[in-house]
């Protein structure tokens, strides 16, 4: 999602820039390595097919650093580029980085100075080891520019450029409102899942997302919120689950499938391609979820959203700096009472200050421009 608009923008200046060619090489890590959670990806937003995939695949925090500093290090010593750029805070952004930099390469990060400010999170430490070596740091917003300023990082070194997921978001809202979501339901119900009540009309249903450890992988964590969920938002309105690998494992390792499955108020999709899920965003009541990109989304599309997590690495997203969103953890009384507000909440569209869909532009015009 971050890469497709940073390719096209590329493209777009070979076609007008020719005296100024740009060679790019997609590598592919392989640490997202579920068809429907990467291939997909690439299919729907047109992502050239990775000229390299490394291969990495599953495995602790350390196998997929280690493994993707060893494999990295062989396609710069035979490429030799100019630059690396990196996205997001996934292990392959730390991983890459570190390696890019050990070979005297300069380095380039797409949504630099996220700060959730809890150092259990791998994502936070990725985070700041990642802005620390990177020479070039392109933030998504303002409060993200003032965390690396907080931290001493010179300014030549920072770059306003904006969000790029929204690149993706603007680029494809058109295309994806025509799509029906009916359709969406029946196409991607998660295998051997029975539906077994009406498909939701216009904006009469829920959609969540649920796969960080901190909220699935202990019982007495996971069975309050399915309580919650069974007992409560179901019993209001229809529930649209695309239900992660990770969280289908403990669900089912916990004993709690089964008593979802018998809800016919809760519908269990596949996980979803980006198309599938950002039309269901468009029109969802409420959301709730523990991911971050559709935290911004959902500011973007106005759809109230209860983020269930303690903290975010995305504040620009919260209520209190004029987003729909809201944090709740995993505390189901913070749940109830906002979810309840939530449901009277009208749809307010808040775009943040470029925001606009031109940000992968201007992402390539800091690196050209980077001395």
């Amino acid at each position: 999602m971050k890469i497709a608009p940073f390719t096209r923008a590329i493209e777009k200046h070979n076609s007008e820039k020719n005296n100024q060619h740009i060679k790019h090489i997609i590598v592919h890590t392989g640490q997202h390595y579920d068809d429907r959670m990467s291939k997909k990806f690439f299919e729907e937003l047109n992502i050239p097919q990775a000229d390299i995939n490394l291969g990495v695949g599953s495995g602790t925090h350390a196998e997929q650093v280690g493994n993707t500093m060893i494999a990295f290090e062989k396609v710069l010593l035979t490429e030799n580029p100019d630059w690396v750029v990196v996205v997001g805070d996934v292990n392959a952004t730390l991983a890459c980085s570190v390696t890019a930099k050990k070979q005297w390469i300069k380095c380039c990060h797409i949504e630099a100075g996220l700060r959730s400010g809890d150092m259990t999170m791998p994502e936070e430490i990725n985070r700041i080891v990642t802005d620390r070596l990177c020479d070039l740091l392109l933030t998504p917003d303002l409060l993200s520019s003032n965390n690396l300023i907080k931290e001493g990082t010179p300014d030549e070194r920072i770059r306003f450029v904006g969000n790029i997921m929204i690149d993706t978001l603007e680029a494809n809202r058109e295309k994806v409102s025509s799509l029906r979501i009916a359709d969406i339901i029946n196409r991607n119900l998660l295998a051997d899942f029975n539906l077994n009540t009406a498909i939701p009309k216009g904006e009469n249903y829920a959609l969540m997302t649920l796969h960080r450890p901190s909220n699935v992988d202990k019982k007495e964590l996971l069975a309050p919120i399915i309580d919650f969920l069974i007992n409560e938002v179901s019993s209001i309105i229809t529930l649209l689950w695309p239900i992660h690998p990770r969280t289908l494992k403990k669900l089912k390792e916990f004993s709690l499938f089964d008593v979802i499955v018998k809800n016919p108020n809760i519908i269990l999709l596949e996980p979803l391609g980006y198309l599938a899920m950002l039309r269901l965003n468009m029109n969802a009541r409420i959301m709730l979820t523990d991911s971050g990109g559709l935290q911004e989304e959902c500011t973007v599309l106005g759809t109230p959203c209860l983020t269930l997590r303690w903290n975010t690495e995305r504040p620009i997203t919260l209520r209190e700096h004029g987003g729909a969103c809201v944090l709740v953890g995993n505390d189901v009384n913070m749940m109830r009472n906002e979810f309840n507000k939530a449901l009277q909440q009208p749809r307010i569209s808040n775009r943040p200050t470029r925001w606009d869909g031109r940000t992968a532009e201007r992402c390539l015009n800091a690196i050209l421009e980077y001395k």
